[in-house]
């Protein structure tokens, strides 16, 4: 089953756009700082409660821009400071294109809907926590859901004593290299 069919039968993504508005081009003057969180489970929190409309959630998250360790959500002309607990999206459903083969390639999709292809584009990079996470766009990045992380662990091959996934012609550690 594809992906995109998943996620459609999940009734998550429907209505969405395809395109994202523009906010590497947007730069206005901090407007202040929004009392939002997005948790590190993915849930966003608005004034402490959570905003329970997938939609709207979608619709923050295509205005979220990163500078530096913060995060912001911008219009062309306001910029709200929110916070971010670990990562601002979470990898929740996966599948892997001719598996076993060299042309492999495992497709992602988070928590609002961004859809990925894992490759050099959008690597995979093991942090600080030792866990992996996925460039998602605009230098932010995607915790993988421990579904995700044991269907990944799954499809890997130990090397130099450290466990990889193969996508799109490139490696990915799922485990903290060691340089």
């Amino acid at each position: 089953m594809k992906l995109s069919n998943l996620s459609g039968q999940l009734g998550k993504f429907l209505d969405m756009p395809d395109v994202l508005p523009p906010v590497e081009s947007w730069n206005p003057q901090l407007s202040g700082d929004m009392d939002m969180r997005i948790c590190s489970n993915g849930a966003w929190l608005h004034e402490g409660d959570e905003i329970k409309r997938e939609k709207l959630v979608r619709l923050f998250s295509t205005i979220l821009k990163r500078e530096d360790d913060d995060y912001f959500l911008v219009t062309p002309v306001e910029k709200w400071r929110i916070s971010v607990e670990d990562q601002p999206f979470v990898v929740v459903l996966m599948e892997v294109i001719n598996q076993g083969n060299p042309s492999q390639i495992i497709r992602m999709i988070t928590n609002t809907g961004d859809e990925i292809e894992l490759n050099h584009k959008n690597p995979m990079i093991t942090d600080e926590h030792e866990a992996p996470k996925v460039l998602i766009r605009g230098n932010m990045y995607a915790r993988l859901s421990r579904n995700v992380f044991y269907q990944l662990a799954d499809l890997a091959f130990e090397k130099n004593g450290c466990f990889w996934v193969l996508s799109d012609s490139c490696e990915f550690a799922i485990d903290n290299e060691k340089d």
